[in-house]
């Protein structure tokens, strides 16, 4: 049964509720005035309060307000005999759940306790299901080790509570999906829903009514009314990723919505009110969009509220390590297979990849290495990168050729070549000294430089 908490002054009051609430089941902790109330709130678990507004020394309202600093969550049923409205309002701003006029009867208070214990209950499985269903986007499971993506939490973690308009950016992959997430499940609109909408998925003459609904006969085979994305997302969030490439004419609307959080479906006349909040993702430079006159300045002001930038891997590749034990982990326990590490020279290789996929590529290639591993344990073969070899034959003409992909070395790409070569010939030393135009030794002195041992019996 719950545990109560009586704070009353009366004492012929506070003992014929501790009597009659204790034959009925309950644990009754109780206390004549508000400090002794906190200090057995602080060390005991109470599941309801029930409160006096008349205390001497701090008053109810103060202690309400104490012990809701204690714990927010905690129902608070507060007892007053100066029954005026005035005074209800008050302690239901304060934070009471409900309250009860003296005098009242003991049946009255029972049921009001029943209804609050289990509204609270209620309450309680319900968030307890939201963090199972957001546990994948809490804080704890995004990897940041490295000071720039600790930086970019921190952020998150101020703006969460708050109704700003964030704007995502960074490169494909590098988990702006991961982050909206998080500042939806951090907020207090984390009960209501997560509405993401990828811009560039929807053709142009469809965007309007999947963002903002129609009506029945709006246009041909409009046989009933739709809600659209932001009716959806009331209450709660909507992610608009890809926000660089939404046409000029849907920015009016969606600038329209910004600044007043209404719209009309479309082929409709009634102005519909929502009470959403807005992040946007990109991974174009906005800036020069403004510039090329492709993406309106106004509609770039309203959504760059707040900014978050999120560096690339090659950025942060202290993170690597991490990532790659994060993912083994999980990709293990989904295939069912008893990997648990990768060994230090697979890990070199991870880390010294461009990774112009950035986090959603290292995923991939963990998913793949786990899949087609045959061992306990992650290993060079079993990592697939995926770059594409030039052709040995390939001729160049001044200020042509094959150039290695933005932000990798030439030494890295001349590495990563020599791994593909490897894999293609499937471990044959002489077969992928062909591929690449190399005799046996100039491959053999290559694989040296990059730790790959020579077994001149693959050869």
């Amino acid at each position: 049964m719950p545990t109560l908490l009586i704070v009353e002054d009366e004492a012929k009051m506070r003992r014929l509720l501790e009597l009659n609430l204790t034959e009925d089941g309950y644990t009754v902790h109780t206390a004549a005035d508000a400090e002794a109330g906190l200090n057995i709130l602080r060390q005991e678990k109470i599941d309801l309060i029930v409160t006096d507004l008349k205390l001497p020394g701090m008053n109810g309202l103060e202690f309400l307000q104490a012990a809701k600093r204690i714990n927010a969550a905690l129902p608070v049923v507060v007892m007053t005999a100066y029954g005026t409205v005035e005074t209800a309002v008050e302690a239901m701003k304060a934070g009471a759940s409900d309250y009860v006029l003296k005098p009242f009867s003991l049946e009255e208070m029972r049921l009001i306790l029943s209804k609050e214990l289990d509204f609270h209950r209620l309450r309680e499985e319900n968030r307890s299901l939201r963090e199972a269903l957001g546990e994948r986007y809490a804080f704890r499971n995004i990897v940041a080790r490295s000071p720039k993506m600790q930086e970019v939490l921190a952020t998150v973690e101020r703006v969460a509570p708050t109704n700003s308009t964030v704007l995502l950016g960074g490169e494909s992959g590098v988990g702006k999906d991961l982050i909206a997430r998080a500042i939806h499940e951090h907020s207090r609109r984390a009960a209501g829903p997560f509405i993401k909408i990828n811009c560039t998925a929807i053709p142009e003459n469809l965007l309007e009514s999947e963002l903002f609904g129609y009506e029945k006969g709006a246009f041909t085979g409009a046989i009933n009314a739709k809600p659209g994305r932001f009716e959806l997302a009331d209450k709660g969030t909507i992610f608009l990723d890809e926000i660089g490439d939404v046409p000029g004419s849907i920015q009016v609307k969606l600038l329209h919505v910004l600044q007043d959080r209404e719209f009309e479906r479309l082929g409709g006349t009634k102005t519909l009110k929502v009470d959403v909040r807005v992040l946007a993702a990109t991974n174009q430079d906005l800036r020069a969009a403004l510039e090329q006159g492709t993406f309106r300045q106004d509609l770039y002001y309203r959504l760059n509220v707040v900014p978050i930038s999120i560096p690339p891997l090659r950025e942060r590749k202290e993170e690597i390590p991490y990532l790659v034990d994060h993912f083994i982990a999980r990709f293990a326990r989904e295939s069912g297979k008893p990997l648990d590490s990768v060994t230090p020279a697979a890990l070199r290789v991870l880390m010294d990849f461009h990774w112009p996929g950035n986090v959603r590529e290292l995923e991939n290639i963990i998913e793949r290495a786990v899949a087609l591993s045959a061992g306990t344990v992650i290993d060079v073969p079993d990592i697939r990168l995926d770059v594409a070899i030039p052709s040995p034959t390939h001729a160049t003409t001044e200020g042509t050729g094959p150039f290695p992909p933005e932000g990798m070395t030439l030494e890295q790409f001349e590495d990563e070549i020599i791994r593909e070569a490897l894999r293609r010939a499937s471990g044959n030393k002489s077969q992928a000294a062909r591929l690449l135009g190399l005799s046996r030794n100039a491959l053999r002195y290559r694989l040296s430089k990059i730790g790959v041992a020579d077994d001149e019996a693959s050869a």
